[in-house]
């Protein structure tokens, strides 16, 4: 029976392998979002906010010192990375003066929106950064032509290349709801954001780009930041099932519903690429739903790193702060630091992207 066993997970890996080789065509990746996938360009940034990612216990578990990933380990975008044969994506500010990276560059950046931040300024809304959807595109634009040169070559490069989009968006409506908007102006903003998002998708494949995934938002009413900063005395407020907020996640879904049609509405204008939609949402909310089955922690939701209270998360003491101190197993939890996912989290999420049936068409087809 043991050797049966053993068989059995010998050719599990080997099927997974073997339908990784059919599909590791991708040479490249290239990525746009925010802190949910930069792996190290806001550090090298003038932000003065977030200082914390600098420094342990960000990073703790996988690379044993800080990266600038806003996690304890790796994000989604090193287990695509990983899952296709191609090395981590170095951040577009650590390499845009060196040699050329033919296997990818990152161009996300925490606290990035999809709008550009002068709308936000405008409303005295103060955003992490001013790096939005449309810096990183320029970012990628003056890559490009250290990439290829004429069209010919660009086409055969970037046929090759993978391009993902997003997460992005989260923080054109967490900065608003923190400054004490109104779901119904979070709602008027949604066709803004989502159309953000569609013209990169779009300038991408004006560049080249043929293979997109563009990424849905995440289920923000399950972190520990909003349900310490929204938490409410009203019962029907939360899921029964998750605890998490209902009306704040009903919005991202409504968000991730307007992003899909307007994603159709590319396919068609673009018949030769294939643009695919991730749903983070979904795969996130698989893991809320049955954590137990994932291996996490099955209680009341709450943050790995922090400094106390029902969720443990302070606004005085965040992750990285004093007063602040890291879980000793991150990996039996979901949310890291009160507004981002473990390790463990993101891994999970990436193969239910990767293998589980969240991305439309498949990403394995």
């Amino acid at each position: 029976m043991k050797a049966v066993k053993i068989l059995f997970f010998f050719l599990c890996c080997l099927s997974s392998k073997l339908a990784l080789s059919r599909h590791g065509r991708y040479h490249a990746i290239f990525n746009l979002g925010d802190s949910h996938s930069d792996t190290g360009n806001y550090p090298r940034t003038a932000a003065v906010a977030f200082q914390v990612i600098k420094s342990l216990p960000y990073g703790e578990t996988f690379f044993q010192n800080a990266t600038g990933r806003c996690s304890n380990g790796r994000l989604i975008v090193d287990f695509i990375a990983e899952a296709f044969g191609l090395p981590y994506l170095p951040p577009y500010l650590a390499v845009a003066k060196g040699p050329t990276v033919r296997t990818g560059v990152n161009f996300a950046v925490a606290g990035a929106s999809a709008i550009d931040s002068s709308f936000f300024s405008a409303q005295n809304i103060s955003l992490w950064t001013n790096d939005s959807l449309s810096v990183q595109l320029g970012w990628f634009k003056n890559l490009k032509s250290s990439l290829c040169t004429t069209k010919q070559e660009c086409d055969k490069y970037f046929k090759k290349s993978l391009f993902l989009v997003g997460e992005i968006g989260e923080n054109d409506y967490n900065f608003p709801a923190l400054s004490g908007q109104s779901m119904k102006q979070l709602r008027a903003l949604v066709p803004l954001v989502v159309g953000a998002t569609t013209r990169t998708v779009s300038m991408l494949i004006e560049e080249g780009a043929v293979d997109l995934v563009v990424a849905g938002q995440l289920p923000v009413g399950c972190t520990s930041m909003f349900l310490t900063l929204f938490q409410s005395a009203n019962v029907s407020a939360y899921d029964k099932r998750t605890g998490c907020l209902k009306t704040y996640n009903n919005f991202l879904k409504y968000h991730n519903k307007y992003l899909k049609q307007e994603l159709q509405n590319l396919r068609e204008q673009y018949p030769h690429a294939r643009i695919i939609y991730a749903d983070y949402y979904g795969a996130a909310m698989s893991i809320y739903r049955s954590p137990k089955k994932y291996g996490f922690y099955g209680g009341t939701p709450g943050a790995c790193c922090g400094g106390g209270g029902p969720y443990n998360f302070n606004t005085t003491a965040v992750c990285g702060q004093t007063g602040a101190t890291p879980c000793k197993d991150p990996s039996a939890f979901v949310d890291w630091d009160g507004i981002h996912f473990t390790e463990s989290a993101y891994h999970h999420i990436a193969k239910g992207l990767i293998f589980g049936g969240f991305t439309s068409p498949p990403l394995l087809s």
